[in-house]
């Protein structure tokens, strides 16, 4: 009979050898029948779907304004890191997804700063475009966002602050940095809002007209069964339906196609078995207003109860598999930094970033 010390130095010597040859456990005994798990994988973590079948992220929001994730604390040491992340899978467009929210800003505006803003330390608008314009990227400025939208439904407010804004964003950075690449109107609508299509038009003019003609894009979500935040319910018992859907982003479209040039519908509130019809629609009515057809794949997941975590890879894969199908034109994620960087603060985001270039054979 073995005694305890016998078996406790025989375990210790077994734990030493899988320490010493990581990956000999991971085939012992979860191995199929007829043959070795190694040998039915290949060096890129044995992918059972065929590879690079999606639409591949080329854009990222920056988000340092934000209201429901944490801030990484990051200084431009770590900006510039991840620049360097986003640029190693192909990303080409950086969009900062809001100058400002109430009165946290992300550069030093006069303007806003006398409207009792407070002072940033650091001037991330110049930090973002002077490393965009370092690796070969084009950045995107996000419009403030005044809270007022969110409190009356009203989407009429943002105008008034943003005539300012537009204006000595263009004069304090448009005309210095070649990498000033266009403008993101930050107001996030579902369905037919309180002052949309004036608020879309009127901002969307300003930003083309004071740039010279630089693009404008928008990123509104749809009313779908996931549409759930701040309901306290499990799923949207009024979620639209497809045709209600293209009813009213057909009016929409109708009234902004002209200064508006790209749509990014987020991808996160309908399910995975929707993701065809919806996106169908989509491209349909972009194409009919000579819009480009964008989508913004999150990358964290909304099927969790705890908000916000980076995504499960294969949803992330069916969502750019779904705008492939579709024929999108591009595909933006909200957003690297949080949720797919290697040195996000979530473990997590680093093997989303893993399985990703797995996929891609990047």
């Amino acid at each position: 009979m073995t005694d305890r010390r016998s078996f406790l130095k025989t375990a210790a010597a077994a734990a030493a050898s899988a320490i010493a040859a990581p990956g000999i456990l991971s085939v012992s005994s979860c191995s199929p029948a007829g043959g070795s798990r190694a040998a039915n994988q290949d060096s890129t973590g044995g992918l059972i779907v065929p590879k690079a079948q999606g639409l591949k992220i080329t854009g990222t929001f920056l988000d340092e304004i934000s209201h429901d994730i944490p801030h990484q604390n990051w200084g431009e040491k770590e900006w510039d890191a991840d620049f360097r992340y986003m640029k190693s899978i192909g990303i080409d467009t950086v969009i900062v997804i809001r100058s400002g929210y109430r009165k946290f800003i992300t550069y030093p505006s006069p303007y806003l700063l006398k409207k009792g803003c407070y002072m940033p330390s650091v001037d991330l608008i110049d930090m973002f475009l002077r490393l965009a314009q370092k690796y070969g990227m084009k950045f995107w400025f996000g419009l403030y966002d005044s809270g007022k939208y969110w409190d009356t439904g009203d989407l009429s407010y943002e105008i008034e602050d943003n005539k300012y804004v537009i204006d000595e964003v263009w004069r304090m950075y448009g005309e210095k940095y070649d990498s000033f690449g266009g403008w993101y109107i930050s107001g996030e609508i579902s369905r037919k809002t309180k002052g949309a299509i004036d608020a879309f038009h009127a901002l969307g003019k300003q930003c083309k007209d004071v740039s010279g003609g630089l693009p404008t894009f928008i990123s509104p979500w749809i009313d779908g069964k996931k549409a759930i935040m701040g309901t306290g319910k499990m799923t949207n018992d009024q979620a639209v339906s497809v045709a209600q859907h293209e009813k009213e982003w057909n009016e929409i479209f109708d009234g902004i196609h002209d200064v508006v040039d790209a749509c990014a519908f987020q991808d996160g509130h309908i399910d995975y078995d929707e993701l065809d019809a919806f996106f169908t629609v989509n491209k349909k009515l972009a194409d009919k207003y000579g819009m480009q057809c964008w989508t913004n794949a999150e990358t964290f997941d909304r099927d969790m109860p705890i908000n916000f975590l980076p995504i499960k890879f294969d949803k992330l894969r069916m969502k750019l598999e779904a705008a492939a199908r579709c024929g999108y034109d591009k595909a933006i994620t909200f957003e690297f930094s949080h949720f797919m960087s290697p040195q996000s603060a979530y473990l997590q985001a680093g093997h989303l970033f893993d399985r990703y270039k797995e996929y891609f054979n990047l």
